[in-house]
């Protein structure tokens, strides 16, 4: 997952690949639930791994509920309906689908066993309504108090005394997680007699309502239904374990990825989609109806769908969005790439969500130049008629993060020149899909031109490695060290005894490097080589292997091949001037040879080396001769590279510096 402050999205071509969906939000929260509240224990197969899944199984233990990894599974054994804990306060980030159906069944418990529980989240959970469920709550006799503002969490649920009575009212048209909330919760009081509940209004989002239904069946719970207006739970329900459950991929998150091949794959390499397909409980999957209404071309198998591009431009839509409002965020999105306006209806749930989706879509879509108009249950958009580079906030809304990412295919839409999109705080992802991004990249591509790069090069020791890393790791981009090439080229050629000036036997052992990288270091055919890398004796004879013509060639497609999504820092000595020529920031490193002598003098001496620091000086100077002075590739700043002398500067001050000139580069 991206945790950095923004991540950079350069212009996207072309999409085709296989995704792999990460579990469904909504079913993942309701199972986990249901499995807490049932007697026997539950394997859940393809549990959504994300914020919200995480702070229900948080609270489901803190109530008592043992929940323990099996493999690949998640065991949650249930407590049948009863309390192990009788008191409890719960924080619930900003997970609606933990926060509505735990808060309703914990005032059941609360009133039937005894009990006193404090549920909370983050502010804009405290600024999510949630009266109309309390007040359903309390016509059964729960007792529940607001602990903030009137309507909303935080909330306290202590005493009261529940009831089978009268039918429950509860409106539908602000949230169908209110009516999903009392259909999880209701069957806890079944044993006093058949509950009704009676929607007001029109009821929203029917089709999470349907997932509601599916699952409680599958936990022993069979709700008659009269239409959408009527719900009776039987007397005497009670849940039992299915034993073992399997997530499917969550549809909403398929979203993207359908309108992904809408934009940007072809008949002969389609996008495909697995885990979710036409057996879909998920209302969200009929989101391909409405993606092959804007000219997709969709297959679908039982679990799985193929997507590729039909019409282009899209065809403008006016949709009736009610059955997929979470999904179709997406498609205002999409309707940057269509034939005229889009407008889409029947969305007023998208102001109690996250955020205020609408008010948040309109603001981020006409960052981009296209036109919007808005209402209180609509939004339309007109495509641009000038694409503009936005960085788009997200407002904690991992929504509008993913389907924003779209926006970088305007190249697409005739977009001249092609422009970037900055995507704020993409951490925000983690909610419902955290490797979204890293996925995305894995299915996408574009011109390596369009992949930007920032070179840092300069002589031996001037930090260049560090100073490199640390900017990386800020904009979530890879790393490129290529010293390390050549050191693991020097001790592969130390190793099977190729002596310095055999260059054709040191080019042809480059260019057959049994070499990769990962977050725990370097690796040469193996084995990890991170520290035998920066043993002095390597070290010059990387020096003096790096001056053959033949062994440069040998591992430039090497460090070539660095250049991916979405970024490269690479750091070396000729990065700016050879290998990344068009690079758009190049930086080249300063500090005098007694003050990078003394440097490594210190980290030598901390990792337990011993070292001489008048030879260490002798050997730089000697080095830096050297670099500069060879024939193929010298030392040299590139003609534009900016130049840090951070001989005085700490680590973090030169990466700032670094980032600082980016910046000035960027066109946000």
């Amino acid at each position: 997952m991206y945790a950095t402050e923004f991540l950079d999205l350069p212009p996207l071509r072309a999409a085709a690949g296989t995704v792999r969906l990460p579990g469904s939000k909504s079913i993942s929260n309701r199972v986990l639930l249901l499995a807490a509240l049932s007697d026997g224990a539950t394997l859940i197969h393809d549990l959504l791994d994300s914020d919200d899944t995480r702070v229900m199984i948080t609270a489901l233990k803190q109530l008592g509920c043992a929940v323990e990894p099996q493999g690949e599974a998640l065991r949650v054994t249930g407590l049948g309906g009863r309390l192990a804990v009788r008191e409890a306060q719960l924080f619930l980030g900003n997970a609606g689908t933990a926060m509505r159906p735990l808060a309703a069944a914990l005032a059941l418990l609360a009133g039937l066993h005894g009990g006193r529980f404090e549920l909370g989240g983050v502010p804009r959970m405290h600024e999510r309504p949630i009266g109309d469920l309390v007040d359903a709550l309390r016509q059964i006799g729960c007792q529940i108090d607001y602990l903030g503002n009137e309507g909303y969490p935080p909330l306290r649920l202590a005493g009261g005394q529940p009831r089978v009575g009268a039918p429950i009212r509860v409106r539908g048209d602000v949230s169908s997680q209110f009516l999903t909330a009392l259909l999880l919760a209701l069957p806890l009081l079944s044993h006093q007699g058949e509950l009704v509940i009676e929607v007001e209004g029109e009821l929203i989002s029917k089709p999470y309502v349907e997932i509601t239904l599916n699952l409680l069946r599958r936990f022993g719970v069979e709700v008659a239904r009269d239409g959408w207006s009527r719900f009776t739970i039987p007397a005497h329900s009670r849940y039992r374990s299915p034993g073992d459950i399997h997530v499917e991929g969550d549809a909403s998150s398929a979203s993207y990825f359908i309108a992904l091949g809408a934009l940007a794959a072809d008949a002969a390499a389609p996008l495909r989609i697995e885990g979710v397909g036409a057996d879909s409980i998920q209302g969200d999957i009929r989101f391909v109806e409405a993606a092959e209404a804007m000219g997709a071309q969709v297959r679908q198998g039982p679990n799985w769908l193929e997507v590729w591009r039909g019409a282009w431009p899209l065809k403008a839509l006016d949709l009736d969005c009610n059955h997929i409002p979470d999904a179709a965020m997406t498609l205002a999105v999409m309707a940057l790439y269509a034939s005229g306006p889009t407008r889409l209806r029947n969305i007023a749930s998208w102001r109690v969500k996250e955020t205020d989706r609408i008010a948040a879509m309109a603001t981020e879509l006409r960052k981009l130049g296209a036109g919007v108009s808005e209402g209180p249950d609509f939004i339309e958009v007109t495509p641009p008629a000038a694409w503009q580079p936005a960085a788009i906030r997200t407002y904690d809304d991992h929504r509008i993060a993913m389907c924003f990412s779209l926006a970088a295919f305007n190249c697409l839409a005739g977009a001249r020149p092609p422009v970037p999109v900055r995507i704020l705080d993409p951490k925000c992802v983690a909610k419902t899909f955290p490797d979204y991004f890293e996925t995305l990249f894995g299915v996408v591509t574009t011109d390596p031109a369009d992949i930007p790069v920032i070179t840092i090069d300069g002589p031996t020791a001037s930090g260049k490695g560090t100073l490199a890393s640390g900017v990386a790791q800020k904009l979530g981009y890879h790393l490129l060290d290529s010293g390390a090439l050549y050191r693991a080229t020097a001790l592969a050629a130390q190793r099977a005894g190729i002596p310095a000036d055999d260059e054709a036997r040191l080019a042809a052992l480059a260019a057959a490097l049994p070499l990769h990288f990962d977050e725990q270091g370097v690796w040469l055919d193996g084995e990890n080589v991170t520290d035998a890398l920066r043993r002095e004796e390597v070290g010059a004879l990387a020096s003096q292997i790096s001056a053959h013509p033949a062994v440069r060639c040998a591992l430039t497609g090497l460090q070539l091949a660095f250049r991916r999504l979405p970024g490269l820092v690479a750091d070396g000595r000729d990065m700016g001037t050879v290998i990344f020529p068009d690079a758009p920031l190049k930086v080249f490193l300063t500090a005098s040879a007694a003050t990078r002598a003394e440097r490594r003098h210190k980290q030598l001496i901390s990792k337990g080396f011993s070292a001489n620091i008048d030879d260490l000086l002798q050997d730089l100077e000697a080095r830096d001769a050297r670099d500069r002075s060879r024939s193929t590739a010298p030392l040299k700043p590139a003609e534009d590279a900016m130049s840090l002398d951070n001989s005085a500067l700490s680590i973090e001050a030169s990466v700032q510096q670094v980032l600082d000139w980016w910046q000035q580069r960027r066109p946000f």
